[in-house]
């Protein structure tokens, strides 16, 4: 009886989260719906952290690195579909910070205008970006996750390691500036297009463009941890040894899903370009990784639908506190301080204590709903 009811109120959850995404448009200014837009990529992220760090064990300091990577490719293909992109007079786009990089004399073409410029030469293509997004996360994530969990490195290593390893691309996306515009990263976008109709940041439609894609990944992932793989992958999380005593692959899952939580942050960071219009290097900061560990642990890391609603929730409280005169200069401490109590007083999160109160709920109660602990049946029988 307890499987049924916390199974009802997950279904409960997720209908309101989902009607409450879809229905979003009807109550909200374009300013907000565009805010809301960013908010649930950031919810989406959630689900990264929360597959990685609550379904397999493996935090990962480094989810910043997936996000940017995904970021800058579908930013690279809307750059050249900028005017800012065509400013030298021809036909074909340039980068308009190549030609402020360019020695002097040098031909106005992407193949050689600087060097490492031919680089950007297949992103011409709108669709390779968007493709790129999604591939070049997840296959560097799954070599990274092969060499790692091959050696079977666990628990603070592998945060160290995604810590140093995001830390060094951002160095290197800053270091190579005559390609990637560096400090300042990729601005001055060109609109996604469809079909030949451009997708402007404040319009409904490309609301929807990120929160459809927010819906299907949760329910997707859903799917994912309930299957037999997501099953096996927990049991890894909880004792590794004895999963490959019963002769499960350990690594194999490990660099799966590990890969998967890196394509989703690689989706992320391309609907985030979609609906913010640039890409920037402070996507690959560690403040930024790290604060995705604080939404999913706010949120509960073992939940996806919590680890969502704690990214969102977060992002609010930091907008609204930064936006406010008063918490203008101390908005971190406040987050700080949220983070302290929930680590204190609610360890799995806003989704345990939602859960803890659904199952206190009266209605439908029995009396075998769930069977007395061991130590209160004793008691009971004193």
């Amino acid at each position: 009886m307890t499987d049924v009811r916390e199974r009802a109120g997950e279904i409960i959850a997720y209908g309101l989260f989902i009607g409450a995404v879809i229905a979003m448009p009807l109550f909200m200014d374009p300013f907000w719906l565009n805010r809301i837009a960013k908010y649930l990529v950031f919810g989406m992220l959630g689900y990264a952290i929360a597959l990685s760090w609550g379904y397999a064990g493996i935090l990962n300091l480094g989810q910043g690195l997936f996000f940017g990577l995904g970021a800058y490719m579908t930013a690279m293909s809307l750059k050249l579909q900028s005017f800012t992109s065509y400013q030298q007079g021809s036909d074909k786009p340039v980068p308009d910070f190549m030609l402020w990089n360019a020695e002097p004399g040098a031909p106005t073409e992407l193949c050689c205008i600087v060097p490492g410029s031919w680089l950007w030469l297949p992103f011409q293509a709108q669709w390779f970006g968007l493709v790129m997004s999604l591939v070049v996360p997840t296959a560097l994530a799954a070599l990274i996750a092969w060499a790692i969990f091959r050696l079977r490195i666990s628990g603070v290593y592998v945060a160290i390691i995604t810590l140093a390893l995001v830390l060094l691309a951002r160095l290197l996306v800053i270091d190579f500036q005559p390609v990637t515009n560096g400090f300042n990263g990729l601005t001055d976008l060109g609109w996604l297009t469809i079909g030949g109709f451009e997708f402007d940041p404040y319009l409904t439609e490309t609301y929807y463009i990120v929160a459809i894609p927010v819906v299907l990944v949760l329910l997707a992932l859903r799917w994912l941890v309930a299957t037999r793989a997501g099953l096996v992958l927990q049991s890894t999380r909880d004792d590794p040894v004895r999963a490959r005593y019963l002769g499960y692959d350990v690594t194999a899952y490990q660099v799966f899903f590990f890969a998967t939580s890196a394509g989703v942050a690689g989706l992320a960071g391309m609907l985030y370009v979609v609906a913010s219009e640039f890409a920037s290097p402070a996507f690959m900061d560690l403040a930024f990784s790290i604060s995705m560990v604080v939404w999913a642990a706010v949120g509960g890391r073992g939940s996806l639908l919590g680890a969502c609603i704690g990214a969102i929730l977060i992002n609010i409280i930091e907008a609204t506190a930064s936006e406010s005169e008063m918490l203008q200069e101390g908005w971190k401490a406040l987050i700080g301080l949220v983070f302290v109590l929930v680590v204190l007083y609610l360890p799995r999160g806003l989704a345990g204590l939602a859960k803890d109160g659904w199952a206190k709920l009266p209605f439908g109660a029995r009396e075998n709903d769930a069977a007395p602990e061991p130590a209160m049946a004793g008691k009971a029988a004193e």
